[in-house]
């Protein structure tokens, strides 16, 4: 009696390299549009200077966020908070009404695949011949362009992550630490590491990213409804699907199997077999396809943007459109439009000044030689603005309260300084001793509008 053969389960499916084949058409127009407008914005805002400094730059040493105007402290990180949630809410809603238009368009991921795969094309040719490199044994001819390619790729990938490091680190040192090799420890880690993991991410992983690594794939359901704009084959019109030109009264479907939707799609599925979760809604498919049904004369939109209800009903365009603008993403908008506008409120009503009074614990309530009872602060004063300014000192709350040291003091253009305050007050506080509440008043000297009031515990000694 013969032994049982072992079943051998395999659980992981090695990676079959994908090939994308260069798609023309007005969403790879789209495409590259957001490409070019993203990648401006990346690698030129920090070069940008404002009021003698670099206008956008996140200084974690002096816990600064400079955005042009607008210094933040670590005080608002309130508004750091609401700028997240804005953006997760403005994906949601734009991911309800048109899929994932944002992963195909301009997602990081994307973008940096796009820019890759551009380099691929300029130094290995075009999908076939890309195919037949990898397919040929190594020589010459194969070593320098997979080397050249892959040097065009670090060096991209290098020049992000200075770009990416120099958001956090003024740029303009930061390339003299290059050119000087004398670039910080730290700086220089963050600089491979993201330059490493762009490299990494957009020239060997890929899909890989999209399909297993990103977890908005993996939610996107959650946020779909039957209508939802979404990257869509017309099955009725499209099969039977055949090759070869049709003869009158053939009833063969307008795809005549091309295989170009899934040679031009960067996730290789084939859009033919209905909405996959690793579609990104590129529309790679629908530029290829349309230029195919060009060709033989047949009307556009056997790959379109389109919803399930659209498909099932037949809807015109005029239609869908109309249905776009349901109740459930009025009400999405209304709200994100709320946030908005509430975020803008508070940044344009903001003062830009803030007071903490610390009061000196080491020494309590004293009375002084005129018998008036003196009390010790320190005023950390923030200045949030970029102009330096004159600030008047006030105090109020009890008996006769002045401050002693100097009432106006001057502080620079986004910097903080601590003050120490000696505050007394006439014998009369004596009337109930302990701690009595006490009012401090910043103003500006030059906006009465800058003004703050910060209460304190002044202690009376029985």
């Amino acid at each position: 009696m013969t032994a049982p053969r072992e079943a051998v389960i395999r659980m992981y499916a090695p990676r079959e390299e994908i090939y994308p084949r260069e798609a023309k058409g007005r969403y790879a127009t789209l495409r590259w549009a957001c490409v070019w407008l993203t990648q401006l914005l990346f690698y030129g805002l920090p070069w940008i200077r404002y009021h003698g400094r670099q206008a956008v730059l996140f200084d974690l040493g002096a816990r600064k966020f400079h955005l042009f105007g607008l210094v933040l402290w670590p005080q608002d990180f309130i508004y750091l908070a609401g700028l997240l949630i804005v953006c997760a809410y403005g994906l949601f809603l734009v991911t309800t009404v048109a899929g994932r238009v944002w992963c195909g368009f301009a997602c990081p991921q994307t973008v940096y695949t796009e820019l890759f795969l551009w380099i691929e094309r300029r130094i290995e040719g075009a999908r076939s011949a890309r195919i037949r490199l990898d397919r040929q044994p190594w020589n010459l001819d194969k070593i320098a362009r997979k080397s050249a390619k892959h040097a065009a790729w670090l060096l991209l990938a290098l020049w992000t992550g200075f770009s990416f490091v120099g958001y956090f680190t003024p740029i303009e040192s930061l390339l003299a630490g290059v050119r000087h090799l004398d670039l910080g420890a730290w700086e220089s880690f963050w600089v491979l590491f993201y330059g490493l993991a762009t490299y990494g991410n957009a020239g060997w992983l890929r899909e890989q990213v999209c399909k297993y690594m990103c977890p908005y794939a993996r939610f996107q359901s959650a946020m779909f409804d039957r209508d939802t704009l979404v990257v869509t084959y017309d099955q009725a019109r499209g099969e039977p699907r055949r090759p070869g030109p049709r003869a009158a009264g053939d009833c063969a479907g307008d795809c005549i199997d091309c295989t170009l939707c899934v040679q031009v799609c960067p996730t290789g599925i084939d859009i033919r077999r209905g909405l996959q979760y690793e579609c990104i809604g590129c529309a790679a498919c629908i530029d290829a396809c349309g230029a195919v049904m060009e060709k033989i004369d047949k009307p556009q939109g056997l790959i379109r943007y389109a919803t399930e209800n659209a498909l099932a009903g037949g809807w015109s365009a005029a239609q869908v459109k109309r249905r776009l603008l349901r109740p459930r993403v009025l009400g999405y908008a209304a709200v994100l439009a709320l946030m908005v506008a509430g975020m803008s409120a508070s940044l344009a009503l903001r003062v830009p000044l803030k007071v903490d009074v610390i009061r000196d614990r080491g020494a309590m309530g004293r009375e002084v030689d005129d018998g008036r009872i003196e009390n010790v602060y320190r005023l950390q004063l923030m200045n949030t603005s970029e102009e330096p300014r004159l600030l008047r000192i006030a105090v109020a709350g009890l008996p006769g309260a002045a401050i002693v040291d100097e009432e106006v003091v001057e502080i620079g253009g986004a910097s903080t300084r601590a003050l120490p305050v000696r505050v007394r007050a006439e014998p009369g506080a004596r009337e109930g001793s302990g701690a009595r509440r006490i009012a401090f008043t910043v103003t500006a000297l030059d906006d009465a509008s800058v003004s703050v009031r910060e209460e304190a515990a002044f202690i009376v000694p029985r």
